[in-house]
């Protein structure tokens, strides 16, 4: 059963013409046949097509995540030594300028790849300028770094240069023991 283009009206396959309208049904049979065929061939690839996204997401969701970041003791590693790069240039900036910057912005591009290093190790940092002096000088800041991962150590440094860690899932303080050795 099929429906008569000209007409609308159900149709028998087997008739020769619409008995409604007297339309050539062979010529209308064959050509919703092949509309099924390909319908049909559509949707198995569409669905073999769904079935093969589906195990490459699989995969990717899997194994990307490892190699992007690492070990953990590797992210640690990597964290630590940007941490200690922006360090670096904190003290530089403040000794040209006399004062530490109001956001790391201003230590360029050294800073912003070591913040990018952090950022794909799973940290998030926070650079937490002093309050300014009387003259408008900040003589004072905090940095911290705090993993995404749970577990993993989280890290807190500031003007004194002493790296603080804990393993807790909190952020660093300046309460916390100072790191001993290289990581």
């Amino acid at each position: 059963m099929y429906a008569c283009r000209k007409c609308e009206q159900i149709v028998n396959q087997d008739v020769e013409a619409c008995p409604h309208c007297g339309a050539d049904s062979r010529v209308l049979a064959s050509s919703e046949f092949g509309k099924r065929a390909n319908k049909s061939s559509g949707t198995r690839i569409t669905l073999v097509l769904g079935i093969v996204l589906t195990i490459l997401w699989a995969v990717a969701w899997f194994a990307l995540p490892w190699r992007i970041s690492g070990s953990k003791p590797d992210a640690e590693i990597h964290t630590r030594d940007a941490l200690a790069t922006i360090q670096e240039t904190l003290t530089a900036y403040q000794g040209s300028e006399g004062s530490f910057p109001t956001s790391l912005d201003a230590l360029g591009d050294r800073a912003r790849a070591a913040t990018h290093r952090a950022q794909t190790a799973h940290y998030t940092l926070q650079y937490t300028p002093g309050e300014r002096t009387a003259d408008g000088l900040v003589k004072s800041y905090t940095l911290v770094a705090r993993s995404r991962n749970l577990g993993y150590i989280n890290f807190y440094t500031d003007e004194s240069g002493v790296f603080r860690v804990t393993a807790e899932d909190r952020p660093a303080t300046v309460h916390d023991p100072p790191l001993k050795g290289n990581l």
